[in-house]
C-alpha cells in the first residue's frame, strides 16, 4: 500500500523533460512510482487536477546558520516550496569556534548577512559544540520542516586556527595551512557538503574588518581544494573579488573577476572538485559577467567544473519604515528612530520635522560594517528605486522609478520618497532593483539563467534580515518566468523547475534527491499555478530578543513534501519535522 497516491497532476519531473499529466504514488519517504495512471490502494489518495506535482525546491545560497538553532520551521525557505536548504555561504559560519569565543563569529555574520547579534547571542547553544564534527552532531540531534546541508566556513576556520592573525588576514604559515585544510577534510568526512569562502571586501563585520580570508593567498585556497579531493566529495562556494563591483569606496579590491576565473578554474582541474561562485551584472563593467560566462565555458570544456551562481531576479534591496531608509541616519529622525511607529509617523508629518529631516545630513553609523549605512546607496540610486505594490511588479519599466515618479509631479526625489514612506500606515516598501537590472529589463537575467553551466541560488534566506527578502526567489521563478513575465520571453516550466531541484541537487552530490524518479527522495510540491503569489514584504518581531525580519507572504503551494511526510498543506505549516542533516553520496 501507498502512502500517499497524487492523482491526476501535471507533473515536471525535473529532470527537464515536457510535462505530462499523470499519478506519483509515494511509499517509505520514496517515490514509489510514476506513470500516466497508477493503480493500487493508498493511505491518502491527493486530487492534483489542475495543479503542477514538482520536486521540492533545492536552494543553494541560504544563511540558516544560527537560525537552525532556535527554529524548526526554517521561514522563508519552507512556505516556499525549498525541501533542502544549504548553508554556510560567503566565508561566515559558526564552527569551529573557541570555547567562549562565539564574539568574532557572531560580528562577522551581523556585519556581513545583517543578522542582529542580539537574536545570534541569545538564540544559540554557544558551548554545546566547538569542532565542526560536533556542530553536525548538534544539528543531527534537531528536527526541522525541511533538510538542511551545512558548509564550513573559511571565516570560521581561520578564527579558530590563526586567532587574531587570522582575523586580521595576516599570511598563514604552512602550519596554519595545513591545520585548517585538515580542519576541512575532517568536517566534510562528517557531513558538511563544501567549504566556503568570500574575497571581497565589501563583505565586513560589523565593526568594518574584512571577513578572515578575503586575501587569502593562492596556496591556502588550493590547499582547500585539496582537502576536499582528499575527502572524495563537496563543493568550494567562493564570493570572487569584484564580484558586487570594484569597491572603490572601501579602498578598491585586490584582483578582477577574470583573474579570480582563472584561480578557480586551476583549483577545479587540479583538485577535480566543482566550484560555484556568485555572477551578477555590476554597475562598473556591465558586459563583464559576458566574459566570465565565455571563459567558464572554455575552461569547462578543458576539465574545470565552474557553476557559476546567478540569480533569477535583481537582488533588491528593500525600504522602509519598518526597515532600512534614506532618512534613518539623519540627526532629527535619530532623535524620534525609536518610538513606536504610529508616534514615529505623527512626528514625521510635522512639516517642521519634515523639513529638518530632509534638510539634515547623514550621521554614518558607528559601527563601520552595519547594514544602516546602506542609506548611502539609497541616497544614490532614486532612479533604481520602485515601490512595491500589488501585484509586485519586479520587472518595472524606468518611468515608474522615484526619481521619474518624483519629475513628473516636479518634486524633489526624497521629498517624494519621504512622503511615500509614510503611505499605508507605514507599511508600504520601495525597492532599489540593483544588480542584473542596469538597462531596465530581464535579459541580462534570462541569458545569465540559460547558460549550460549556471546554477541558480543567492536567495539569501535567512540573512539580511531588514533588508533583502529573496528567500521567495524559488516561488519567483515560477510566477514570473513561467506565467507572468509581459517584458520578454518567459522560460519554459520544465526548464526552470530542473534548474531548482535537479541541477542544484547534483552540484552538491545530493543523487538521492531532485526530480520524481522511482527510487528518489519523495521530496515534492504541489502547485496552484493559478493562486501561487508573492505577497508585500511585511515586518516580524519574531527573533529571539524580539529581532525583527521582514517576510514577504506566500501562496499557491497545495503540498509540500520532505522524504514521503507531508510537511505543509494549502500554505500552512502541518508541524511534522522529518528535515534531518542533508549528506552527499
Amino acid at each position: 500500500m501507498y502512502d500517499y497516491l497524487i492523482k491526476g497532476g501535471t507533473v515536471v519531473d525535473g529532470t527537464g523533460t515536457a510535462p505530462f499529466v499523470g499519478d506519483v504514488a509515494i511509499a517509505d519517504g520514496k517515490i514509489a512510482a510514476v506513470g500516466a495512471s497508477i493503480e493500487g490502494e493508498a493511505k491518502e489518495v491527493i486530487d492534483a487536477t489542475g495543479h503542477f506535482v514538482t520536486p521540492g525546491w533545492v536552494d543553494v545560497h541560504t544563511h540558516y546558520d544560527g537560525q537552525v538553532a532556535w527554529d524548526d520551521v526554517i521561514d522563508p525557505s519552507s512556505s516556499n516550496g525549498v525541501t533542502t536548504a544549504i548553508m554556510g555561504n560567503c566565508g561566515v559560519g559558526f564552527a569551529p569556534v573557541p570555547k567562549g569565543g562565539e564574539k568574532e563569529l557572531i560580528e562577522l555574520m551581523e556585519g556581513v548577512e545583517d543578522i542582529p547579534g542580539t537574536a545570534l547571542y541569545e538564540g544559540m547553544p554557544w558551548g554545546t559544540w566547538e569542532t565542526f564534527p560536533e556542530y553536525i552532531e548538534y544539528l543531527d540531534s534537531r528536527k526541522y520542516s525541511l533538510d538542511i546541508g551545512a558548509q564550513i566556513a573559511h571565516g570560521a576556520i581561520r578564527n579558530y586556527v590563526m586567532e587574531e592573525r587570522g582575523r586580521a588576514n595576516e599570511d598563514a604559515t604552512a602550519q596554519d595551512i595545513e591545520h585548517m585544510s585538515q580542519i576541512i577534510e575532517e568536517a566534510i568526512k562528517a557531513g558538511a557538503v563544501g567549504v566556503t569562502t568570500s574575497r571581497t571586501v565589501g563583505h565586513r563585520s560589523i565593526n568594518g574588518e574584512a571577513v578572515p580570508g578575503t586575501f587569502a593567498a593562492d596556496d591556502e585556497l588550493e590547499a582547500f581544494a585539496d582537502a576536499i579531493k582528499r575527502a572524495g566529495k563537496g563543493v568550494f562556494e567562493i564570493i570572487p573579488s569584484s564580484s558586487v563591483g570594484d569597491m572603490a569606496a572601501l579602498g578598491g579590491e585586490p584582483r578582477s573577476t577574470l583573474e579570480e576565473v582563472e584561480l578557480m578554474a586551476k583549483m577545479s582541474k587540479e583538485s577535480g572538485c566543482p566550484i560555484t561562485f556568485t555572477l551578477i551584472q555590476v554597475f562598473e563593467k556591465p558586459e563583464l559577467w559576458r566574459e566570465v560566462l565565455a571563459l567558464v565555458a572554455e575552461h569547462n570544456k578543458n576539465g574545470a567544473q565552474l557553476r557559476p551562481q546567478v540569480c533569477s531576479r535583481p537582488i533588491g534591496m528593500i525600504t522602509g519604515l519598518t526597515g532600512y531608509h534614506l532618512f534613518q541616519r539623519r540627526e532629527s529622525y535619530l532623535k524620534i528612530a525609536d518610538l513606536p511607529l504610529e508616534e514615529r509617523m505623527a512626528e514625521m508629518r510635522k512639516p517642521e520635522v519634515k523639513a529638518q529631516i530632509l534638510a539634515d545630513e547623514d550621521i554614518p553609523h558607528p559601527q563601520a560594517g552595519s547594514m544602516e549605512n546602506v542609506v548611502v546607496a539609497f541616497k544614490q540610486a532614486l532612479a533604481l528605486m520602485f515601490k512595491l505594490e500589488s501585484p509586485i511588479d519586479y520587472e518595472p519599466s524606468p518611468e515608474k522609478s522615484f526619481m521619474a515618479l518624483a519629475a513628473a509631479e516636479g518634486r524633489d526625489p526624497e521629498e517624494y520618497m519621504y512622503d511615500f514612506l509614510l503611505e499605508d500606515d507605514g507599511k508600504s516598501f520601495g525597492i532599489l532593483l540593483g544588480a542584473n537590472y542596469l538597462a531596465g529589463d530581464y535579459e541580462v537575467i534570462r541569458e545569465m539563467l540559460t547558460d549550460d553551466n549556471t546554477v541558480v541560488g543567492l536567495s539569501d534566506a535567512g540573512a539580511h534580515v531588514s533588508l533583502i527578502v529573496d528567500g521567495a526567489m524559488p516561488t519567483y521563478q515560477m510566477t514570473h518566468w513561467v506565467r507572468d513575465r509581459s517584458r520578454g520571453e518567459k522560460l519554459p516550466i520544465e526548464f526552470i523547475v530542473n534548474k531548482q531541484t535537479l541541477n542544484n541537487a547534483n552540484l552538491y552530490g545530493l543523487t538521492d534527491r531532485g526530480s520524481l524518479e522511482v527510487g528518489k527522495r519523495a521530496d515534492m510540491n504541489i502547485i496552484d499555478m493559478d493562486s501561487l503569489q508573492t505577497g508585500r514584504p511585511e515586518a516580524h518581531y519574531d527573533l529571539p530578543a524580539g529581532g525583527r525580519r521582514i517576510m514577504q507572504p506566500v501562496q499557491g503551494y497545495k503540498a509540500t513534501f520532505v522524504h514521503g511526510v507531508q510537511t505543509r498543506k494549502d500554505d500552512q505549516d502541518t508541524g511534522a519535522r522529518p528535515g534531518r542533516v542533508a549528506r552527499a553520496a
